[in-house]
């Protein structure tokens, strides 16, 4: 089973990234959830991994973890703000969302626990592990390893 992950992270994490980004177009576009401030960010830092990834799978090309890592994190970080502003009540008032919807609106509360920025946040950390896991299939400690290693196959 590791050794599956470590062959097809790249290919694993481009199918998270478009689930996540067909996700958001069907909540949008058929659902007509308009989307806040905070929910466009995370869209920013999702849809070009679908395109980088995707490349860099049908490429075999591990280097582009260096390169999508920071995309991964930041887009990250937005969500767990978000779903922090949604759950955590003193949060909506640090930064409202003052034009459009509201940033802690929830369209989605399953559970009481699980929203759309959850959602998110859930798929940008699927997408750093791995990458971070596949990434280190050459034996190093993670995505640094990665350029490392193709560095040293040239």
């Amino acid at each position: 089973m590791r050794s599956f992950f470590r062959a097809n992270f790249l290919y694993l994490a481009w199918v998270v990234s478009l689930a996540a980004t067909g996700g958001s177009l069907f909540m949008s576009e058929i659902l007509n959830y308009a989307p806040c401030k905070l929910c466009w960010l995370q869209r920013i830092f999702m849809y070009p991994l679908v395109l980088l990834l995707g490349r860099a799978a049908i490429r075999g090309d591990r280097r582009i973890v260096g390169y999508v890592a920071p995309l991964v994190a930041i887009g990250g970080l937005i969500s767990l703000y978000h779903y922090g502003e949604q759950k955590v009540p003193g949060m909506a008032s640090i930064l409202p969302c003052t034009i459009g919807v509201p940033c802690n609106e929830d369209y989605l509360d399953w559970f009481g626990v699980i929203t759309i920025p959850l959602m998110a946040l859930v798929a940008f950390i699927l997408i750093g592990l791995l990458l971070w896991y596949g990434s280190r299939d050459r034996g190093g400690e993670g995505w640094a390893a990665a350029d490392d290693a193709d560095d040293a196959d040239r």
